[in-house]
């Protein structure tokens, strides 16, 4: 980015933040990609009209999360889901792991993740909470291929620190 002379210091902050954030949100969709493509019980999470369906379906069963609180589902067994299929869904949401994708870049992550970064939305705890043992965090180092399958629960516990922020959207 060429700089011009006559901008602030607040302007080009703000310039150089919009920047970082589109970056870190095509690296972490495109480490998404990649944990999908590795794991072959791993489904998208569908979108349009099939993400609304399975969201229906799961609200009937007393458990209402944003679209926006996992990354894929996992099932026991490979099967085809057709979201557009309500009473198929009726049948195996329960059988359904809904998996939230953590992707690291960083080399001071090491094979165990200790020294990883990373935040909760708001979204992926309360759907942690809502579904229990059926919500998962799948991290994913980037640089070494390495994996851990855990939940919000059991990495809270593993956490060296806490931050909690705030973040308002007017």
């Amino acid at each position: 980015m060429l700089r011009d002379p006559t901008m602030d210091a607040v302007t080009l902050l703000a310039l150089k933040r919009e920047h970082l954030k589109r970056l870190t949100n095509q690296k972490g969709a495109a480490g998404e990609r990649a944990v999908l493509g590795a794991n072959a019980h791993f489904i998208p999470r569908p979108t349009g009209k099939a993400l609304a369906n399975l969201l229906t379906v799961l609200a009937e069963t007393g458990v209402r999360i944003k679209r926006t609180s996992f990354d894929a589902i996992a099932l026991p067994e490979p099967m085809i889901v057709d979201y557009f299929d309500t009473e198929q869904l009726r049948k195996i949401v329960d059988l359904m792991t809904f998996i939230e994708i953590k992707t690291a870049n960083q080399g001071r992550v090491r094979a165990d993740f200790s020294g990883y970064f990373f935040a909760f939305t708001e979204g992926e705890i309360e759907a942690a909470e809502a579904l229990g043992n059926r919500h998962k965090v799948m991290l994913n180092n980037n640089l070494t291929g390495e994996t851990l399958l855990s939940s919000v629960p059991e990495l809270l516990v593993r956490a060296r620190s806490t931050t909690w922020q705030l973040s308002i959207q007017l």
